[in-house]
């Protein structure tokens, strides 16, 4: 297979982990994809958070059969490499590899160059690694010195557009989690020839800088290196109320858009006040201990609507919704505990969880759905009842989570009702804790 040529069988693929993907995510939002050049050659550079999601994040939602460049170390045995070439994986060579494989780096660009001539789409991290956080690592000069060779290859006539990509994640690996990808404006590469010309490295440099600050303002960044999981445990308490706080319509993306800004006054308070972020950090700590403690999230403590109306009201659709949510457990139970043990037994990095969990759902599922089809098809009196019962099994499944997603929300609206009615010294404790901390948050973070 050329890496240039349009792959049926891609695609083909392409559009069923894009229905797996569906099922997975809660929501996908995408912006600027408008941004894209139709008839330019293109690179997207995304930041890199989260393994194998990150490029699905960017080839699923695009109309691209995007060329990847990825560490030439996966390529192990004649199998994986015929599967890697199917998936439009090119291998790049680093000096760690061994100065003498150094030189299979000239195939790996000449196909780049046919890839971009032909005005199609290559696709690298300039993090060159996943941080499994919400922050950028360092660039480095990978993706200014392939565009570069790529240009003076064909005499600096492609005109190559490098496509800044922030993708945002509501959790790395939890189920029915939501996505943001944030395609951003286009960097000419022609804009820095000229500059190559005169000196080489200052021009891979300055471009290396210009992509990390244009993919900066499209991602949520904590800059701090002391404090992340401090700051990430303050944005998880503290964001939505911030978000109130800027008279902002409550979603998905303006929660995102609030956060960028709550990152950014956490990192400037660090530089200007540490003293006074040492104290709010223990108390956010001393917080999150109660509610812990309580077994209740921040959310319920925020809401005023936690009253036995909303208790009986979601207790009625549990009720009425449970024969579904049977049906559903049913028949994705099994696949879904096993990849579950598998993953968190044998993946001790929590960024590849979502990653394997993608990649046992793609195989292990459909496997079940079959012989679970199969075992009970003898009851089916029809092709076309047995059909709907198959198409039915993932929607049931995700329906199914959801209802128990309102399960485990009931029970938290009912021990936290139980605090606040039979246990109100422990209630007025939690509450004052509370406000105190959002009144310091208040006048610490101006909005």
């Amino acid at each position: 297979m050329k890496y240039e040529k349009w792959s049926s069988g891609y695609w083909t693929l392409k559009q069923y982990v894009r229905f797996v993907n569906w099922i997975i995510h809660n929501k996908t939002i995408v912006i600027g994809k408008n941004k894209i050049p139709s008839d330019k050659p293109i690179l997207f550079a995304p930041n890199h958070q989260n393994a194998l999601s990150d490029p699905m994040a960017v080839l699923l939602n695009t109309k691209y059969q995007p060329v990847w460049l990825g560490r030439a170390d996966i390529f192990k045995n004649k199998t994986i490499i015929l599967i890697l070439r199917f998936l439009k994986i090119m291998p790049v060579y680093r000096l760690r590899d061994g100065k003498e494989k150094l030189t299979k780096n000239g195939e790996t660009f000449d196909n780049s160059i046919k890839v971009l001539e032909n005005n199609l789409a290559l696709a690298l991290f300039p993090e060159a690694t996943h941080s499994g956080k919400r922050q950028m690592l360092s660039h480095k000069k990978a993706v200014p010195r392939i565009v570069f060779m790529a240009e003076e290859k064909v005499d600096h006539n492609l005109d190559i557009q490098i496509i800044p990509t922030g993708i945002y994640y509501s959790s790395f690996w939890k189920f029915n989690r939501n996505l943001i990808v944030n395609f951003g404006d286009p960097i000419r590469v022609n804009d820095y020839l000229d500059k190559y010309k005169e000196n080489q490295n200052s021009a891979t440099l300055a471009l290396r800088d210009k992509i990390f600050e244009d993919i900066q303002p499209l991602v949520l960044h904590f800059k701090t290196k002391k404090h992340y999981n401090d700051f990430e445990k303050i944005r998880e308490i503290y964001g939505s109320h911030f978000l109130k706080r800027q008279n902002k319509k409550t979603s998905i993306l303006n929660l995102f858009k609030s956060d960028q800004i709550l990152a950014n006054k956490l990192d400037n308070l660090e530089n200007e006040k540490p003293k006074e972020l040492e104290g709010l950090i223990k108390e956010v700590n001393n917080y999150d201990a109660l509610i812990r403690k309580f077994r209740i999230r921040n959310w319920l403590v925020e809401n005023s609507k936690n009253n036995v109306l909303q208790i009986a009201s979601n207790k009625l659709i549990l009720l009425l919704g449970f024969p579904i949510f049977a049906f559903g457990f049913l028949l994705n139970a099994i696949p879904f505990f096993i990849s579950d043990i598998i993953i968190r037994k044998k993946i001790k990095d929590r960024s590849f969880w979502s990653s394997f969990s993608l990649a046992l759902g793609i195989i292990l599922f459909p496997i079940i759905y079959l012989l679970q089809l199969l075992a009970f098809s003898w009851l089916l009196p029809s092709i076309w009842l047995k059909m709907a019962i198959l198409i039915s099994m993932p929607l049931s499944g995700k329906i199914a989570f959801k209802w128990y997603i309102l399960l485990r929300k009931t029970a938290g609206r009912v021990r936290y009702f139980i605090l606040k009615y039979f246990r109100k010294t422990d209630y007025q404790n939690l509450l004052e804790t509370k406000e105190n901390l959002f009144q310091n948050l208040d006048c610490l973070i101006s909005t």
